[in-house]
């Protein structure tokens, strides 16, 4: 299953070795840097226009965070919406943020904000049932996603070479561990997504099939087009084969030398519109952006709209993929 070279086959893996995995994906920085946050604007004015009208951007980090964000939840909700998009769902690797969805929708009323939860290790050493229970009971209902671990997961312990062996997905043989099944079934219930975070492509496919078993209509293999979780064309179709949606998330293309997460080598505008170009019918592109020293998540949204669209994506495809399908995905009438 999970093997050295899962861990070594990526073309930039390199880079990322080299750092040590001081920087993550999630935007972490070195210590002497995480103690005070910077604040990042958009290059232009928020304002609504047809580019950015009825975007759902699914994935977006922002304060209050354990680790230094651009962007505040309630500044770009605020910020979003002035824009023309239609929600927004955030993400946090230690702490839940839908119950703080619930608070800026009352800030911020007539606009869509959803939150999420990750089985990292704040809940526990071990994928935590109760807390899934208790975050979909949550006023509101604004948890529309719960994400496999992502910092903690076994794969991504792996692969940094870090103490301990993070929270697994799967038994020593290969199959799901029932607190897995469990969680999917919880999802499966709410009609809400099931996410595989940072675990790895092979065993995302292995999930895929599980929650296919279970009945999770809302799989998301997470950002398929990103560094260690790179998938091949032939992992993204077995993934789809199983109904899964298959997210690429447009930091890739924006992190690199000279930015916050500079150990990584960005993909081409090029490598991204061919992920997009596979199954529009099942992709979703987010932003995965909020990060310090990195690009405004508006700002990241439109450069990767313009790629697409110079890339030969047709309107209608970067419309399922970017407003359609990631509204589907949160429970929104389309």
């Amino acid at each position: 299953m999970k093997t050295a070279s899962d861990c070594t086959r990526r073309n930039f893996i390199k880079t990322s070795a080299a750092a040590g995995g001081t920087l993550l994906l999630s935007g972490i920085l070195p210590d002497q840097e995480a103690r005070a946050a910077t604040t990042t604007q958009p290059t232009t004015k928020p304002q609504a226009d047809t580019l950015l009208k009825g975007i759902c951007d699914i994935h977006v980090h922002a304060a209050p965070d354990t680790r230094p964000r651009s962007i505040s939840e309630l500044s770009f909700v605020r910020e979003a919406k002035e824009a023309g998009y239609r929600a927004v769902m955030f993400k946090s690797n230690d702490w839940s943020c839908h119950d703080r969805a619930y608070i800026i929708r009352e800030a911020v009323p007539d606009f869509e904000c959803f939150g999420s939860l990750i089985m990292n290790q704040v809940h526990g050493g071990t994928i935590n049932v109760h807390a899934a229970e208790q975050a979909i009971k949550t006023t509101g209902n604004y948890c529309r996603c719960i994400w496999m671990p992502t910092m903690a997961a076994a794969y991504h312990h792996q692969c940094d070479k870090r103490q301990g062996k993070g929270i697994p997905v799967l038994a020593d043989n290969g199959t799901v561990l029932p607190d897995v099944i469990r969680v999917m079934e919880i999802c499966a219930e709410a009609d809400i997504i099931f996410a595989s975070g940072h675990c790895s492509p092979e065993e995302s496919i292995i999930l895929a099939k599980k929650a296919q078993e279970v009945g999770v209509k809302k799989f998301v293999v997470t950002h398929a087009n990103s560094h260690i979780w790179k998938m091949t064309h032939d992992q993204i179709k077995r993934s789809l084969d199983y109904g899964a949606f298959i997210e690429y998330s447009y930091i890739t293309n924006v992190w690199g030398p000279g930015t916050g997460i500079p150990q990584y080598e960005p993909l081409s505008d090029a490598e991204f519109v061919a992920f997009a170009r596979i199954a529009p019918k099942q992709s979703i592109i987010t932003t995965d952006l909020g990060q310090v020293n990195m690009p405004h998540p508006l700002e990241g949204m439109r450069k990767c709209l313009a790629a697409l669209q110079k890339g030969g994506i047709t309107q209608q495809e970067i419309d399922l993929m970017v407003r359609t399908n990631p509204a589907k995905l949160v429970g929104l009438d389309t």
